[in-house]
């Protein structure tokens, strides 16, 4: 059995929603894995019988304190030693939960994995991932890893290079790709393109054997199959081109909403988006509620932070993934690669 950890109080909507989407994803996840649920122990209790919910469908750990969103996030994480999010890392890093997801504090959320979970030895800079959604005529509609989307927005060339290795280790434990095609977010396709950083961690991840890199990768093929299975970017443009998706897809909803008005604009937007993105399988995968949240990759454990703003939908897609990236074992998988890495420059000297 594996045990998710959910901070039951973190969000903008906390701990309603939250308690919502623990109970959807009870139809989604598998038998053998259980939801602990982490904070007011009375008022989810209260919750789970508004739902017609039995409350033995969770194990409940009962806090007294939240972090709120105006906290500063280290302090408090020390300060409210009896908080929902400090409670449960403390119990991620003692093994009594196999992985821990919240929708609260991002701060307070990144003080646990970093100061608690502790990064994998050997990774320079852990980093913030997301999966995306790609279609191509061959493929179909797929998916891919976009990282870093807001964590290191000066990553250093070695920094962007080894996130290349952690998106395909995760790429293959995760999405059970096999040899993902790992690609540098650059304004050209060809060698030689870009600023010194980007020109840096191209060589460098040219020069790496532990992942099949496959060169330079323009924006402008950002939601087709050309992209690749994982994409390196420091946070600042990945962040940029995140929330760009974002609106794309909020501008297809208002469309949606008026046929008439989409009918007019699709001429236009069928020159920059190829006709097999109007599919509605695609646009449902273009929904951050259908993704859940952000892996933070690089840490000794699956941790995953959700938006703030998460309905009861997001909630359950993010149980979902952390679910999947528990089954992965992706950390230690990981831990592995850099152990190997290590040992063969050791034996080199």
């Amino acid at each position: 059995m594996i045990k998710i950890g959910i901070d039951a109080m973190g969000g903008d909507f906390a701990p309603e929603v939250a308690i919502e989407g623990a109970v959807m994803s009870l139809k989604h996840i598998a038998k053998d894995s259980r939801i602990v649920l982490y904070g007011d122990q009375k008022r989810i209790r209260e919750l789970l019988k508004k739902h017609n919910c039995p409350e033995d469908n969770f194990d409940i750990v009962a806090t007294t304190e939240v972090i709120e969103m105006g906290d500063h996030p280290a302090k408090a994480f020390v300060s409210k030693r009896d908080s929902s999010i400090t409670v449960g890392f403390r119990d991620l890093s003692e093994g009594k939960i196999d992985g821990f997801a919240s929708a609260g504090s991002t701060g307070a959320m990144m003080v646990g994995s970093m100061q608690v979970i502790k990064p994998i030895e050997g990774v320079i800079r852990p980093v913030l991932a997301t999966l995306i959604p790609t279609v191509s005529a061959e493929r179909g509609i797929g998916r891919a890893v976009l990282m870093d989307v807001g964590l290191n927005v000066d990553a250093k060339p070695e920094v962007l290079a080894q996130y290349g290795l952690l998106g395909s280790i995760y790429a293959k434990s995760a999405l059970n790709i096999d040899n993902p095609r790992v690609a540098l977010l650059n304004i050209g396709e060809e060698e030689g393109k870009g600023n010194a950083q980007s020109k840096a961690a191209y060589d460098l991840m040219k020069a790496d054997g532990r992942y099949n890199f496959v060169g330079n990768v323009e924006a402008s093929y950002m939601l087709t199959g050309r992209i690749g299975d994982v994409v390196v970017a420091d946070a600042f443009v990945g962040n940029s081109l995140l929330k760009m998706a974002e609106a794309l897809y909020r501008i297809n909803s208002r469309l949606g909403a008026v046929p008439s008005l989409r009918r007019m604009l699709r001429p236009i937007l069928g020159r920059i988006i190829p006709k097999l993105y109007w599919q509605d399988d695609f646009w449902k995968a273009m929904n951050a509620e259908s993704v859940g949240g952000l892996q933070v990759m690089g840490v000794n454990a699956p941790v995953m932070i959700g938006h703030g703003s998460s309905s009861a939908r997001a909630i359950c897609s993010m149980i979902c993934s952390i679910e999947r990236d528990i089954k992965s074992n992706f950390p230690a998988k990981l831990r592995e690669a850099l152990k190997e890495t290590k040992s063969e420059a050791e034996d080199k000297e």
